[in-house]
Formats: structure tokens, C-alpha cells, sequence
């Protein structure tokens, strides 16, 4: 279960005391005195200035129970199953606990998780720490790992054998990235410990916040409460300015999990690391690498934390066959300062070339304090767009692709100011308030700036502003809308201050011109792409209590059919094209690959067999990557360590636009074909005579 309190790495040290495997037993953690009226708090701001309104009765208390144990253990690895049948006399009261503001069920919960958590580590440390305990790599067995395909243990043997297992799952993970069986065992001894010494540590604080996001949790996953160590936290994500290595990150389970790579921010122009990525160790410079699984959020981000300039070893779980280390160095993150970039990619179809202009959009920006002074040259996303529209007008360009993939959002200002650039007067977005009150300010209001050929492409990482856009491209008629399903961000939220800390809740949500919410479905392009990214993984349609899709009445606005007419015979010639085009047909392969490998739900134990899937993993990735060079005449990687070293170097110089764009973006390449495909069919004699066929029977 992820816990959705999302922070922004920085920079400083952090040491670290492990606890002894003797520590004396655990005081019960109890509410500080003013926690009850600030969770009384909490429940008022929800109650009466969340969009939703969620009824506090029977059966939101069992939904209530369900979230907290599924955020104290989510992978079902302390709890018993007697613990949580002695947990269903709360079921129907912690309601009526709520509207008081009384705790002790949700303190009393946690006591017993840190008892379970504590005796369960201490005794994998214990048989860790005895040499005379062998873990046996030969033998056939397996471990289902997810917690859907397993119960709650029945006995403690039953939790003895899935720790045995887990164990050796964790050591062969370890063996597989190089470590020696010694050696993975002394770092997993040292994890648990670490993980150890942090239950020991939970204090009153970090208790309530959990027991309080559970709550928040019931009406979305975006509203939470911030203590003010978080608050500060978020506080410097919002500023803008960010020193550190620009990554948003959440806990999952018992790893740091990266939610986002912030445009503009080193991570970003390192290129490596990608959302749910599991940064698994931290190191600082040279220094040797410390293992994080397990620590608190806040520590992870502690010890992310360094002065600029500075470099950051991160080791990284990305879910393929072994773990990879990367280096970063930290920065100040500006978001403004990744702004919009063109270029042009020439494309040969049927024996014409075409010019084809790309904007890239990482993101909606807008510097307001420059604004605010009147600065004739302050820079926003329509601002720059526009200047770059003028550069590729004056380049004869015919036609342009807008690239929003990966654009989280930003400023809805600027959506709608760079919607006014294509479609001329009109309504951008709807807005409607949790008092369901409707605002139709955001508008068009000047003439269109280009009114040429355009396809706006997207991918499960646009959200929010990028699909307040893409959405009104669409609505109106005025360009495609290529790629795969956007992510589906639809709500508006604002921090609430509180006597302690603050409450992020969620007030507005938006729609559509048509009237359909952005909100869990996104935009569903006209023309589907595979995509980078599971959909069962990102985006807000698999995030719990997300707030559904639904629709209001579509506001007047302009519409053009026409190239509606133009998606069955553009999609087929795409299908078709794409079946035989290596580059893209490669991408397909890898991506169908990496799925298939994910959805195996349990862990081979036996390290040769295991070893030996590793190995196929990457054969089969090095084969489908030496089909798709052959296919155009370049020389195959003699083994998977070519290859990678061939992509090392590539990384290295990426900036010096070796690679044409057919190789280096498939996705790109193919949206350029489309779009000349759009043109060739809208300036052909056969569709003009139909258009003109068309009005003159209109007319009469």
C-alpha cells in the first residue's frame, strides 16, 4: 500500500545507530496531549471543505480499519491472522472514535504491529547472525512475494517458512548483483537492523500521521496531513526551487519509490532514473553505498540531502534482473529553467519530404515574480511557445507535433493561455468547486496563432494541465491526439493550515468542454501507441479511493469534424506501417517482454535456476535488439555487456544528436509519419472535391 505523503529529495548527513538484538522491551507509544483536537481538526476541514462528501457511518469505520492495517502492513509479513480478527471489534467504532477525536484504537494497533515488527526482525538477526544456519540455494521452491496471493498467517510456523523464504529471495537478489553469499548476508543483517531500529524509534508523531493519512485516504488519495517536519518538506517542493536532486518520492512497502523525475532537475538531466524506480541504497561521493530498505522517508531524503554540486550515489531497483548505481550531482532545481524546446525532423513519405516541427513541453511554467514586475521578457510556456511557433513559420515547417509526454501539469493559467494559441475564442476548462459550483473563466480569447496542421502526443505520465490541453485539442476538433491513456489527474487541492502541521485536501475537479472530468480516465488518444508505462501501476486509476470519472453538461464551443473522418484510414495505414517498421516493432517487443517478466507473481529460490531466467531475460532483450539492427544493416552486439556498454556511451553523448530520430524515438517518428500522412489526405484533389461536394449540397 502506498503511502502517500510525497516529498522532494534534498541534501544533508544523517548518522545512523543501529539497536542491538537485546534491546529491552517496547514502551507503548501513546497520543500527545493536543492530538485529539487536532485530529478533530483534520476530521472538520475534510467534513466541510473536501470536494467529496463522505458519509461517516458504519461503513466507512470498516473501510477505515482496512486502510490503517493496510498502510501499517501492506505486504501481510507481522500481522497474524488471530491479530486481525481480534482487530474486528473496532470495525464499527472507529467512526464514532473519529467525531471525538479518540485515538486509542489506532495507537493501539500500531503497539501491537511495532511488538510483531520487532520480535520478527530480532529473530531473522538472530538466525542470520548463528554460522551454523545454512540457507540450502538447491532446493525447488518458490515464494509468492505479493500480498494478493497470500493470507494472513495462520501460526508462527507458517510466518517462519515465508521468512525463511523471504530471506533467501532477498540473499539471491543480492548474490545476482555481484555479492558474495557472505557478503549478502552481512548487508541483509545490517538492513533489518535498520529497519529494526526504526520501529524502536516510531514515535507519537509518526503514529498519529499514519492513523490520520488513513483517514484523509477515505475521501482521495491526494488529501493527507503534513506534520511540520513533512510540511517543510513539501513546502520547499512548492517553492520551485529545489536544491537537492529533483525526485519526488514516496514509501512503498519497505522501499523508497520514486513518483516523479522533476523537469528540469538533475535527475532529469541525468536521464536514468524513472518513476517507480526503488532507490534501494544511497551513497555519498566514493563513499560505500548504504543500504535503505526499510528506513523512514524522511531519513532517505536526510541522507539524499548534500551541499550543490555535490555527488550522490544512488543504487536502483528497476525491476529487471539486477540492481544499477547511478551518480548524480546535486543541483538547484528550477523548474522555469527547462523550458519549451523546438526542432525540426525531416519526414520521406511517398517519394515527398516533410518538415515537420516538434515543441517540446516538459512542463507549465510561468515565472510570476517576473510577471509581477512587469518584466517585458518573463518566461511562461506560452510565451516561449509562441516564439518558437514563430521560428518554425518562418522554417516553412507543415505541420507541427506538440510533445507533452511525460508533462506532469504546472500552471492551468498557462493551459489555457497555450490552448489560445490553436483554437482562437472559446472555453479551455471547467471547473466545479465541492460547493458544485461551475466556473467557465478559463478561456480563449484571442485568434488562433497557428492555425496549420498539428497532433499533440501524450503518454501515461501527462497529467493534469497536459490534459486540460490535450483535452480541449481535442473537444474542439483542432488537432489528433496520439499516444497511450494520460494519467488521469482531474482535482485541484490546497493546504490547509492547521494548530500543528497542515492538511493537503482536495476542493475542485476539472471537466472538459464536452463534459467528461479529466479525472481517472484521462485523455484517450485517437490513436493508441503501446505504452512506457503499466497502466495497473501509474496513474491515478490504480490509486485506492481515487474520485471516479463522471461529466456535467458541455459548455457551446466551436467544432470541426474533419479530422475526425481521417482516424480509421490513419490508424490503419499506422497499424500496417508499424508491423514492419524495425525500430518501432522493437520497442513493442522490448515493452511486451518487460511486461510478461513482471506479471510472473513468484520468485524461482533456486539460485541456478533463477541465474539461469536472469540470463534468458537478457538474451531475449539482445535478441530482439540485434533483429531490430539487422533489419537496417548495422552489426549486431556480440552479448548483452556490448550492448550495455554501447548504451552507456550513447547516455554519454546523448546531447550530440548522433542517433536519427527513426532510432532514438520510434514514438516521435511515427507521430511525424501520421501527421504527414493528415496533410497528404487533407491536400489531395480526391478529398478537396469531397469537401467541396459536401458544402455545395449543404447549401442547398
Amino acid at each position: 500500500m502506498r503511502q502517500l505523503t510525497i516529498l522532494t529529495v534534498f541534501i544533508s548527513t544523517l548518522f545512523v545507530t543501529f539497536v542491538s538484538s537485546n534491546t529491552e522491551d517496547l514502551t507503548d507509544i501513546l497520543p500527545e496531549s493536543h492530538h485529539s483536537k487536532l485530529f478533530r481538526e483534520i476530521y472538520t476541514q475534510l467534513a466541510t471543505s473536501h470536494y467529496s462528501t463522505v458519509a461517516l457511518n458504519d461503513q466507512l469505520s470498516e473501510a477505515y480499519l482496512t486502510a490503517y492495517i493496510d498502510r501499517l502492513d501492506s505486504p501481510k509479513r507481522f500481522f497474524m491472522a488471530s491479530d486481525i480478527a481480534e482487530f474486528k471489534k473496532w470495525q464499527y467504532k472507529l467512526d464514532d472514535l473519529a467525531k471525538r477525536g479518540d485515538l486509542s484504537a489506532g495507537f493501539e494497533i500500531f503497539n501491537l504491529l511495532r511488538e510483531r515488527a520487532t520480535d520478527r526482525l530480532r529473530h531473522n538477526i538472530e538466525l542470520l547472525e548463528n554460522k551454523q544456519h545454512k540457507f540450502d540455494f538447491t532446493l525447488d521452491e518458490h515464494i509468492f512475494l505479493d500480498a494478493d496471493d497470500r493470507d494472513w498467517f495462520i501460526d508462527s510456523k507458517q510466518a517462519d517458512d515465508f521468512w525463511r523464504k523471504a530471506m533467501k529471495d532477498s540473499m539471491i537478489r543480492l548474490m545476482l548483483s555481484g555479492k558474495e553469499q557472505q557478503e549478502a548476508r552481512k548487508l541483509l543483517i545490517k538492513r533489518y537492523k535498520a529497519l529494526l531500529n526504526r520501529y524502536i524509534q516510531r514515535n507519537s508523531k509518526d503514529v498519529f500521521q499514519q492513523y490520520a493519512n488513513a483517514f484523509a485516504s477515505l475521501y482521495d488519495p491526494h488529501s493527507s496531513y503534513f506534520n511540520p517536519r513533512s510540511s517543510e518538506n513539501f513546502q520547499i517542493n512548492m517553492s520551485l526551487s529545489l536544491e537537492g536532486i529533483g525526485a519526488q518520492l514516496t514509501t512503498e512497502d519497505e522501499f523508497t519509490e520514486v513518483v516523479d523525475v522533476i523537469t528540469g532537475g538533475p535527475a532529469d538531466v541525468q536521464g536514468i532514473l524513472k518513476p517507480k524506480d526503488k532507490i534501494i541504497g544511497v551513497g555519498q561521493g566514493d563513499e560505500e553505498i548504504v543500504d535503505v530498505i526499510g528506513w523512514r522517508i524522511d531519513d532517505v531524503v536526510d541522507l539524499i540531502r548534500g551541499k550543490k554540486g555535490s555527488v550522490v550515489r544512488l543504487q536502483i531497483d528497476s525491476g529487471g534482473s539486477s540492481d544499477k548505481i547511478i551518480s548524480i550531482v546535486r543541483d538547484t532545481v528550477k523548474l522555469e529553467e527547462k523550458s519549451a524546446q523546438s526542432h525540426v525532423i525531416s519526414i520521406e513519405n511517398d517519394g515527398k519530404k516533410y518538415n515537420i516541427g516538434v515543441i517540446e513541453i516538459p512542463t507549465f511554467y510561468m515565472d510570476f515574480e517576473a510577471a509581477r514586475r512587469q518584466d517585458p521578457n518573463y518566461k511562461s510556456t506560452s510565451r516561449d511557445v509562441r516564439k518558437l511557433l514563430k521560428e518554425l513559420k518562418q522554417q516553412s515547417v507543415d505541420g507541427v507535433i506538440l510533445d507533452l509526454r511525460n508533462n506532469g501539469g504546472g500552471s492551468l493559467y498557462e493551459a489555457t493561455a497555450l490552448t489560445d494559441l490553436f483554437i482562437g475564442y472559446g472555453p479551455v476548462v471547467q471547473i466545479r468547486d465541492a460547493n458544485k459550483k461551475i466556473y467557465r473563466n478559463q478561456r480563449a480569447r484571442y485568434d488562433a496563432y497557428y492555425d496549420g496542421p498539428m497532433i499533440v502526443l501524450i503518454n501515461r505520465l501527462s497529467a493534469s494541465a497536459s490534459e486540460i490541453f490535450a483535452g480541449a485539442i481535442q473537444d474542439y476538433g483542432r488537432g489528433l491526439i496520439v499516444g497511450s491513456q494520460s494519467y488521469g489527474k482531474g482535482t485541484v487541492q490546497t493546504m490547509a493550515e492547521l494548530s500543528s502541521g497542515f492538511l493537503k485536501l482536495t476542493v475542485s475537479k476539472f471537466y472538459r468542454v464536452s463534459g467528461g472530468s479529466t479525472q481517472h480516465r484521462g485523455i484517450i488518444p485517437d490513436i493508441k501507441y503501446p505504452s512506457l508505462f503499466d497502466s495497473d501501476e501509474i496513474g491515478e486509476s490504480h490509486l485506492d479511493s481515487a474520485l471516479p470519472w463522471d461529466q456535467i453538461h458541455p459548455v457551446p464551443h466551436q467544432y470541426s469534424a474533419e479530422l475526425k473522418e481521417l482516424i480509421i484510414p490513419l490508424s490503419k495505414t499506422h497499424k500496417k506501417r508499424v508491423l514492419s517498421d524495425a525500430n518501432f516493432s522493437s520497442l513493442t517487443q522490448q515493452l511486451a517482454l518487460k511486461q510478461e517478466w513482471k506479471e510472473q507473481n513468484r520468485s524461482n529460490l533456486n539460485l541456478e535456476q533463477r541465474k539461469s531466467r536472469d540470463e534468458s531475460f537478457d538474451e531475449s532483450r539482445l535478441a530482439i535488439e540485434n533483429k531490430r539492427r539487422l533489419e537496417q544493416n548495422l552489426k549486431a552486439y556480440k552479448d548483452i555487456e556490448a550492448w550495455e556498454a554501447a548504451e552507456e556511451e550513447a547516455e554519454e553523448n546523448k546531447d550530440t544528436d548522433q542517433f536519427p530520430t527513426a532510432e532514438s524515438d520510434p514514438m516521435l517518428y511515427e507521430t511525424g509519419i501520421l501527421l504527414s500522412d493528415q496533410i497528404k489526405i487533407l491536400s489531395s484533389t480526391k478529398y478537396a472535391d469531397k469537401k467541396s461536394k459536401l458544402a455545395t449540397q449543404l447549401k442547398q
